[in-house]
């Protein structure tokens, strides 16, 4: 069987302690993996500013170099795992086969990844506003208007504590490298594939490997949030609550994200269904990215019965399937357990089911060792409704009627907003909207993402800080 060990600043780590993944619909065994303990983490992070030196040893021009190679190696090469290998056939078989995405799902997150690595140096050119990269491996420097600047790093490592359903996420801690500032990651439970093969492509690629760790186990998140200065977290609403007053903290949840059709464009609303239907379902709705709800003046249940009309066909998959799109739930009792949360709240009556009236079969599906969710739409006569602002980690959507006017007020926190209007009141009160994180004015998917553009919060500014700095001449 397969052994996937830790790292440990680099050094691969077989544990005595081990736990077997499974297969999330056979229930077969697909690799063991080493887990560690706190007490190793926090030993380990003693050396944390020996993985920034290993940095700052090399120019970043040359880490963005030797990322877009690490890039290439993950895309293609075979790899070492633990005592054995592991060729791109293997990773995205094998992570299809712990997190429930069918394996086109993982080529395209993996494509990503890649993506990200390949571009590092225009992201990075873009998060820094033009500055010259050795101002921040230096401490200080000179604008190109010969104005002197000087920025320290908020951390020597950064922490992350990473999730399970969507591999898309590793892109976010991906900036940290150029940035000359280590990794500390510890892998989600169902998906430790792809930070590991990111982080040996890496170090195959000649970035130092004292300056990366991978590790594996329950018990380590709350040590690597502890030890490093600066992690990002992610989870749900519970794990935003938790953090929401920690600045070191980067808490990665619920994106209830949202499109927004508005008076003078809502009458063609046919004109953006495709646009609608892709936000609602791409990466099988795991993404915080993903549309949750869909605000509309009027034509509200049109509009939801032509969004679950291109949805009600789809149904599981073998995995291996070029044409599967639906993700499984890998937690036994999950999908079963969400799918009677959403009838709870219908049941409070304003909201109807759409996809329901389409279909002859329940919306859950169970199976041995997992279960799925089959795409729901539902329409909210109004933005009370608890199902108005709710998000779900499969394709949901909740098509809310609320006039113009109530709008920016109405919707809440959002991570991506798309306002379809021509209407300069309403692009206003959207650009000048403190909770919205992400704006798309134009009919933009809201799975679109530009890399040049800060995803939530500039990393940047985040892992630098500014700092008044003279020199004597």
């Amino acid at each position: 069987m397969i052994h996937l060990p830790a790292l440990r600043w680099g050094v691969p780590y077989e544990s005595l302690d081990t736990k077997q993944t499974v297969h999330f619909d056979t229930g077969e065994p697909v690799a063991e993996v080493s887990h560690v303990l706190a007490a190793m983490v926090k030993r380990d992070l003693k050396l944390a500013a020996r993985a920034q030196d290993a940095l700052r040893a090399e120019s970043p021009t040359r880490i963005i170099d030797r990322l877009k190679v690490a890039g290439d190696l993950f895309e293609s090469a075979e790899l070492p795992l633990g005592s054995t290998s592991q060729n791109p056939d293997e990773f995205i078989r094998q992570q299809s086969s712990t997190t429930g995405l069918p394996e086109s799902l993982c080529r395209s997150n993996m494509a990503k990844i890649v993506g990200v690595c390949r571009d590092m140096g225009r992201i990075m050119d873009s998060l820094t506003r033009g500055l010259d990269f050795t101002v921040l491996s230096r401490g200080y420097g000179y604008d190109s208007d010969g104005r002197m600047l000087s920025y320290h790093a908020n951390a020597e490592v950064l922490g992350a504590v990473l999730p399970s359903n969507s591999p898309g996420v590793h892109t976010l801690w991906l900036p940290a490298i150029p940035l000359q500032v280590g990794l500390c990651l510890k892998t989600g439970s169902q998906e430790p594939w792809a930070p590991y093969r990111m982080a040996v492509a890496m170090i195959e690629a000649g970035i130092p490997k004292e300056a990366i760790s991978v590790y594996h186990g329950q018990a380590v998140g709350q040590t690597v949030v502890r030890g490093c200065r600066r992690s990002m977290v992610f989870g749900g609403q519970a794990t935003i609550d938790l953090y929401k007053s920690n600045p070191g903290v980067q808490v990665h949840g619920p994106g209830y994200s949202k499109i927004l059709l508005a008076d003078d464009t809502v009458d063609s609303w046919e004109d953006h269904l495709d646009l609608m239907v892709d936000s609602v379902f791409a990466n099988s709705g795991r993404s915080c990215i993903n549309a949750s709800s869909i605000w509309v003046p009027r034509h509200g249940r049109r509009i939801a019965d032509a969004i679950a009309r291109r949805l009600c066909e789809v149904r599981p998959k073998d995995p291996r399937d070029p044409e599967a799109a639906l993700a499984a739930f890998t937690v036994a009792g999950a999908g079963e357990a969400i799918s009677g949360l959403i009838d709870d709240l219908l049941a409070n009556g304003g909201a109807t089911d759409v996809t329901a009236g389409l279909r002859t079969d329940s919306r859950a599906v169970t199976r041995e060792h997992c279960s799925y969710l089959l795409p729901t739409v539902v329409h909210c006569e109004s933005p009370e409704h608890p199902l108005a602002n709710k998000e779900f980690m499969f394709p949901f959507v909740s098509v809310v009627e609320c006039p113009q006017d109530e709008m920016v007020d109405r919707i809440g926190p959002t991570l991506v907003c798309t306002g379809i209007t021509q209407d300069p009141s309403l692009r206003r009160r959207l650009i000048t909207c403190p909770t919205i994180d992400r704006l798309n004015i134009g009919p933009i998917p809201t799975v679109r993402l530009n890399w040049l553009q800060p995803h939530e919060g500039n990393i940047v500014e985040w892992l630098y800080q500014p700092r008044a700095f003279q020199m004597a001449s």
